[in-house]
């Protein structure tokens, strides 16, 4: 499926008339190589050019400015991997591929290096910390009054009544405790990822196709299977919905959304990008792209409850709400064995240690780590070969909890 899915690609940019010097981008559309290690460093750096997107407009007006005070040391702060070893911070981001790293303490810069292809004025794939951005207008929605958590979905879109979702209310797409017959496993060739997919694509499909155009239609056919709000469990359709009832009940695009909400507010220098469908959707659940300092503006704010250059950004309601209203139970049920006692909500993921630590994570190994007691927000992206955060997380979490340790004991 997925080397179906790169010959539409192929089929998308010969349409396009590309020039003879973009062959190698063909090519890689056309031998799956476009999304596969080593190829993927570059391709995560560059995603405009394999997919149409729409744009995630800047501030046009006053922007943030962090003050830099590098720490040396950090590079050399020691830790005990989850299975045991011994490793440093900077043995921590070659193990996991990193791309681009900053950490934040106290809102300065006490760390910032880049790798492989990215540099500080290029824009990484965020892949699933997208689901956080999406999470995070969702739980604005809910502060604002906009949106009712307790409503049902099919109240917001009609169209979604008759699949799963209908009946879901919008809390538990926020916390993904929807019950869904909906599998993530990318190794089964016929799991229902492939078909959300195949509805994604922004590129032209084969005559004998039948299945649902945009991600919309798909959404409409997807079926339940168990209880809501039951159990933990990570979907990125959850997402997909989620950006569709926004939408839906602001009348704005999400990238509009998103710009009028956030990203212009906390003075953004780039703008940033959603990949789209061929409807003109944006990819809600994994498909948002952005400058790396961008981001560790927005995980400022977040670490300092919704406020940013002087001014309350989003309602401090949505800091707190993540702090103390995330639930481990149903989240324990879902086995994850490096996560234990963890817990999600409105799309972050929840540590629920002494530090209240939250989190963003995205599937190659991308991050934003907010550690409010020790004040320190870490922004990772990166290009691991394996598509599994289980893959890195037995270096990611300690690292990270290393670092917020040796700051809050200065």
């Amino acid at each position: 499926m997925r080397k179906h899915l790169f010959s539409l690609f192929l089929l998308s940019l010969v349409s396009f008339g590309l020039e003879a010097q973009e062959k190698d981008i063909i090519q890689s559309a056309m031998d799956g190589s476009f999304f596969q290690f080593p190829q993927i460093r570059e391709s995560v750096c560059k995603m405009r050019n394999f997919f149409p997107t729409k744009s995630v407009a800047p501030s046009n007006g006053r922007r943030y400015e962090f003050t830099t005070r590098i720490d040396k040391r950090i590079d050399d702060i020691r830790f005990q991997t989850l299975d045991g070893k011994t490793m440093t911070w900077k043995e921590s981001l070659d193990s996991v591929y990193a791309d681009g790293v900053i950490i934040l303490h106290r809102g300065r810069i006490v760390y910032e290096k880049y790798f492989a292809h990215m540099n500080e004025e290029k824009h990484h794939a965020l892949m699933s910390v997208s689901k956080t951005f999406t999470g995070t207008l969702g739980a604005i929605l809910v502060a604002e009054g906009v949106l009712d958590e307790n409503r049902r979905v099919s109240e917001y879109v009609p169209e979604m009544a008759s699949s799963a979702f209908g009946d879901a209310t919008v809390r538990e797409l926020l916390d993904m405790t929807t019950a869904l017959k909906y599998s993530e496993d990318y190794d089964d060739p016929k799991a229902e990822v492939w078909t959300f997919s195949a509805a994604g694509t922004p590129y032209p499909r084969p005559k004998t196709y039948k299945g649902p155009v945009g991600y919309h239609q798909y959404i409409e056919t997807v079926k339940k299977e168990g209880e809501h709000g039951k159990i933990f469990a990570y979907k990125t359709i959850n997402t997909d919905a989620l950006a569709w009832v926004i939408t839906r009940v602001t009348g704005k695009s999400l990238s509009d959304l998103l710009s009028e909400k956030i990203w212009k507010k906390i003075g953004s220098h780039y703008e940033a990008y959603y990949q789209i469908d061929a409807t003109g959707t944006e990819f809600a659940g994994g498909g948002l792209n952005a400058n790396l300092r961008d981001v560790a503006a927005f995980g400022q704010m977040m670490l300092d409850k919704g406020r940013f250059m002087g001014e309350q950004i989003i309602p401090q309601q949505v800091y707190y709400d993540i702090i103390n209203n995330s639930d481990s139970e149903k989240f324990d049920k879902a086995h994850y064995p490096q996560l234990k006692g963890w817990a999600y909500r409105n799309m972050w993921w929840c540590t629920k240690n002494s530090d209240n630590a939250f989190c963003a994570r995205g599937v190659h190994g991308q991050c934003i780590y907010v550690n409010p007691a020790a004040e320190v927000v870490i922004v990772r992206v990166a290009s691991h070969p394996v598509a599994a955060n289980a893959a890195n997380d037995r270096y990611s979490l300690p690292a990270y909890q290393a670092v917020a340790d040796y700051f809050r004991d200065k």
